[in-house]
C-alpha cells in the first residue's frame, strides 16, 4: 500500500512561465484565468528555475497514540524574486488514509481548505501536466487533495505556515506504519535548509521493534510502552519519503514482518526482532574477557583512552556477569587466573589494575588471546572476548593463517570476538576474519577519535544479552533464500535485530525463532503473511541488495577476487542502484566492455557516461577505491572495512550509501555533482539520471532493444497514462524517461 504526499504550491503571478523551484511547483496563469487551467509556458521568457520558491525550514512533531497520529508541520518559505505572488497550497491525501483533522495557519491567520475528491483532483495533476508541461504530479494521480489560496507571498521574504492533521495508522500483522511526505527532490531546485523530526510514541501495549529503514534515527526508549524518535538534517535533497514502524506485543520478543512482492518475482522480505524495553526482562548472565594491547605503540592519548573505556565497561557489567583482564605485549598476563563475579571487590581490583597498566613492548597477538580462550565455561552463559589492539602481530606466531586457525581450533565455546582497531597500523584482514569467524562486529577507531567514546557506545550495546545462539526456522511454504546476515547475532536488551532476505511461493506461515536464555532452550512461533503482492514497500529491495552486495565485497576483500562474485556485485548494484566507490568502478568497466562487445546502445549506460563528463580525476578515484580494497593495512584499508562491513549490516536506506561524499565532482559548470545522486528506486528497480533523462537499469537486460518513442504530452502519452497505471511511478520521474514494461524499452522523449 502505497502512502505517499507532498505540499506543493501552484503559484500564480501575472507573468505566464512554469518551471520547477524550491520544492513547489511554479506555475503561472494569466490574471484572470481560471487556476485550474495552467497555460503553456512562453519560449521568450527566462528559465524559471532562477526563480525559486525556497524552503528554509520543515519542522514536523508528530504524537501517536495507539493508532491516532496528530502531525504538526511548521514551514518556512522564501521568495526570493522581486515579484508579489499568490498561488494555491495543494495537499494531496494519502491514500487509505482516515484524515480526522485538517487545519492550516498561514502567518498566523486561519484559513479553510477546499477538499477535492480523487476524480477533480485528478483533473487538476493532468491539466498541470498538460499545460505546465510537468508531470512530476503524477505520483499522486490517483488521489484526493485539500487547496488552500495563499496570498499574498510578498517578494524577498519569508512565508510562514503551520499546518496539522490527524489520521488513523494502519496495522498489519502487529506492524504500525508512520509516512512522512520528504520525497521532494523532483520538486526542488534547492535542497531543503533544515530539517527535523519529533515523533512521540504512546502505546497501550509493549513497544517492542521500532526502526526506520529509511533515515538515520535516534530511537529513545523511554519506558515500555514510551518512545521517542528523532532526526535533524541540514541541506536536504529528500529523494524518498520519511517511513517508521513499530510494532506492539505483549510477548518476551517481538516480530515485524515486511514484504516487497512485483507479480511474477520472487519476493523480498524485512524481519525486524527486538525483545522491547521492559525492565523485567531476564538478561543473561556473560562471561567477558577484556583484551588491551599494551604494547608500546600504544603509550600516550591511545592508552589513556583505552583505560577509561576499560573503566566504563567495569563499571556497566551486570551483578550475574563474570569477567577478565588480560593485558598483552611482549607477554600476555591476567588480572585473574579465572573468570571472577563482576562483586564490587572485583570490580575495584580491576580498576586499580587498569590504573598501573603502562604501554611498553611488543605485540604477542597469539598469547593473548590463548589466555583469553582457555578460561573456565559455564554452560548456557555467552562468551565475549572485547578484544583492543593497535598493531599486527610481531612476537609468537604472525603468519596471519596460522594464528586464525590455532584460534578457532581453541574457541570451543563458541566465543564472540569482537575487535577494536585503533590507528591504521595494524592487519584488517586478521581482525575482520576473527570478527567474521566468531559472528561479531569490528570497530576501528581512527586517529582523530575517542577510543573511550567508541568502546563504551558499542559496550552498551551488548551489555546485556537477552537471547543467544539465535536461529530462525522457517515454515515449508515457503522457500527463502539470500537472508542476510547468514549467520544471526545474540539479541540484546533494548536493541533490533534486522534480517533480509527473497522468498517464493505465498500465503501465511510460522516463523520459529530458536535460542539459549542462562542455558535454557527457547522457542517462539510468529505467525506471519508473505504476500502474493505487495509494492508498497519499495525501500526493501535496495536495503537487501546492499547487505549483499556488502557481503560479496568482504569476500572479495577478504579472499580474493572472484569473477563469479565480482558478476554478481555489478548485476545487483546496477539493478538496485548500489552506487559506492567500490561498484561504480565496476559498474563503468563492465559498461564499457558491454557497449565495445555492442551488447548495449551506448544511451543505455548507467554510469559510464556521467564518469565520462566528470573530471579524469573523478574515474581514477573510483578504480583507486576499488584497488584499495584488497589492502590490509593503512587507511584505505581501513576505511575499506569500516564502509564495507557498513553495506553488509545497513539496517537503513542512508547506510546502503557509504562512502559517497568521496563521490563529489565539480561539473563544467563549477556545480558540485555526485556519482552517487540521480537514483531513484522504484517498483524494485533503480532508474539513473544521466544528462536529464531517467534509465531504468532493466533497459541493459532487455533481449530485444527495440525502442517504442513516445512524445511527452503526445495523446500517445495520455494513453499510455491511461492503461497503463502501473506506468505512472516511471512516468512522473519526468519529460525524459526509458524504461522496460512488459519486456519492450519504452522512451518519452520531449
Amino acid at each position: 500500500m502505497k502512502r505517499s504526499w507532498v505540499f506543493i504550491f501552484v503559484l500564480c503571478i501575472f507573468l505566464p512561465f512554469t518551471g520547477m523551484a524550491g520544492g513547489f511547483i511554479i506555475v503561472v496563469p494569466d490574471k484572470h484565468q481560471n487556476p485550474d487551467v495552467i497555460r503553456p509556458p512562453r519560449p521568450d521568457l527566462p528559465n524559471p528555475n532562477l526563480f525559486p520558491l525556497e524552503v528554509r525550514s520543515n519542522q514536523v512533531e508528530t504524537k501517536i497514540k495507539g493508532q491516532s497520529a496528530n502531525t504538526s508541520i511548521k514551514q518556512v518559505f522564501y521568495n526570493p524574486t522581486n515579484r508579489q505572488l499568490e498561488g494555491y497550497f495543494l495537499f494531496p491525501i494519502p491514500e487509505n488514509a482516515v484524515i480526522g483533522k485538517f487545519t492550516m495557519l498561514v502567518n498566523g491567520v486561519e484559513t479553510e481548505a477546499e477538499m477535492l475528491d480523487a476524480q477533480k483532483a485528478k483533473k487538476i495533476y493532468e491539466d498541470i501536466v498538460r499545460r505546465a508541461k510537468d508531470p512530476a504530479l503524477l505520483e499522486y494521480y490517483n488521489k484526493g487533495l485539500f487547496r488552500v489560496r495563499i496570498f499574498p507571498i510578498l517578494p524577498r521574504s519569508e512565508q510562514r505556515i503551520s499546518l496539522s492533521y490527524t489520521e488513523t495508522l494502519k496495522k498489519e500483522d502487529g506492524t504500525i506504519e508512520y509516512t512522512f511526505p520528504l520525497n521532494t527532490e523532483k520538486y526542488s531546485a534547492k535542497p531543503l535548509n533544515q530539517v527535523s523530526f519529533k515523533i512521540d510514541i504512546d502505546s497501550p501495549q509493549q513497544l517492542k521493534n521500532v526502526f526506520c529503514p529509511t533515515h538515520e534515527v535516534e530511537v529513545n526508549r523511554k519506558t515500555e510502552n514510551r518512545a521517542t524518535v528523532g532526526y535533524e538534517a541540514t541541506q536536504v535533497r529528500s529523494d524518498r519519503d520519511f517511513k517508521l514502524y513499530y510494532s506492539v506485543d505483549d510477548g518476551k520478543v517481538g516480530i515485524s514482518m515486511l514484504n516487497y512482492k512485483n507479480p511474477g518475482e520472487e519476493g523480498y522480505f524485512f524481519f525486524s526482532l527486538s525483545p522491547g524495553f521492559d525492565q523485567k526482562t531476564e538478561v543473561v548472565a556473560k562471561d567477558v574477557t577484556f583484551v588491551l594491547d599494551a604494547s608500546g605503540s600504544m603509550a600516550g592519548d591511545k592508552m589513556d583512552q583505552a583505560k577509561k573505556a576499560l573503566e566504563f565497561c567495569i563499571e556497566n557489567l551486570n551483578e550475574q556477569d563474570r569477567f577478565n583482564i588480560v593485558r598483552f605485549s611482549t607477554e600476555a598476563t591476567a588480572l585473574f587466573e579465572e573468570l571472577q563475579s563482576a562483586s564490587e571487590t572485583n570490580r575495584r581490583r580491576a580498576r586499580t589494575y587498569v590504573k598501573e597498566l603502562r604501554a611498553i613492548g611488543g605485540t604477542n597477538i597469539e598469547e593473548a588471546l590463548d589466555l583469553a580462550l582457555s578460561t573456565d565455561k559455564k554452560q548456557g552463559r555467552p562468551q565475549f572476548v572485547i578484544f583492543m589492539t593497535d598493531g599486527k602481530p610481531t612476537i609468537g606466531e604472525t603468519s596471519e593463517e596460522a594464528l586464525l586457525s590455532e584460534i578457532k581450533t581453541k574457541n570451543t565455546s563458541d566465543t564472540r570476538i569482537f575487535t577494536f582497531g585503533i590507528g591504521t597500523t595494524l592487519n584488517t584482514h586478521l581482525l575482520d576474519k576473527l570478527t567474521a569467524m566468531t559472528q561479531a562486529y569490528r570497530t576501528y577507531v581512527l586517529p582523530d577519535e575517542d577510543i573511550e567514546i567508541k568502546v563504551s557506545n558499542f559496550y552498551q550495546k551488548v551489555a546485556s544479552p537477552i537471547m543467544t545462539d539465535i536461529k530462525l526456522h522457517f515454515d515449508k511454504s515457503i522457500s527463502v533464500s539470500s537472508v542476510y546476515p547468514k549467520e544471526l547475532p545474540d539479541l540484546f536488551k533494548g536493541s533490533n535485530l534486522t534480517l533480509m532476505g527473497r522468498y517464493s511461493g505465498y500465503g501465511e506461515g510460522t516463523i520459529t525463532l530458536e535460542g539459549y536464555v542462562n542455558g535454557k532452550k527457547e522457542k517462539i512461533n510468529f505467525e506471519v503473511d508473505f504476500e502474493r503482492r505487495n509494492e508498497s514497500n519499495n525501500f526493501i529491495p535496495p536495503l537487501w541488495a546492499a547487505r549483499c552486495v556488502g557481503h560479496l565485497l568482504d569476500q572479495i576483500r577478504l579472499n580474493g577476487e572472484n569473477q563469479e562474485l565480482v558478476a554478481e556485485v555489478v548485476r545487483l548494484a546496477k539493478k538496485h542502484g548500489i552506487v559506492t566507490p567500490y561498484t561504480s568502478y565496476l559498474i563503468v568497466e563492465d559498461e564499457r566492455q558491454l557497449v565495445s562487445n555492442r551488447q548495449i546502445a551506448p544511451q543505455n549506460q548507467l554510469l559510464r557516461n556521467r564518469v565520462m563528463e566528470a573530471p579524469e580525476a573523478v574515474e581514477e578515484d573510483i578504480e583507486e577505491s576499488f584497488t584499495d580494497l584488497s589492502k590490509k593495512e593503512g587507511n584505505s584499508g581501513v576505511r575499506a572495512s569500516t564502509e564495507v562491513q557498513q553495506l553488509n549490516k545497513a539496517d537503513n536506506l542512508a547506510e546502503a550509501r557509504t562512502g559517497s561524499s568521496r563521490m563529489e565532482y565539480k561539473d563544467k559548470a563549477g556545480h558540485t555533482q555526485n556519482l552517487a545522486g540521480g537514483i531513484q528506486n522504484i517498483r524494485g528497480r533503480a532508474f539513473y539520471n544521466n544528462a536529464n533523462v531517467w534509465i531504468d537499469a532493466n533497459v541493459q537486460e532487455v533481449k530485444n532493444q527495440k525502442v517504442n518513442r513516445i512524445q511527452f504530452n503526445s495523446q500517445a502519452y495520455f494513453d499510455l497514462l491511461t492503461n497503463n497505471p502501473e506506468a505512472i511511478d516511471y512516468l512522473a520521474l519526468g519529460q525524459n524517461v526509458r524504461f522496460v514494461m512488459n519486456d519492450q524499452i519504452i522512451e518519452i522523449f520531449e
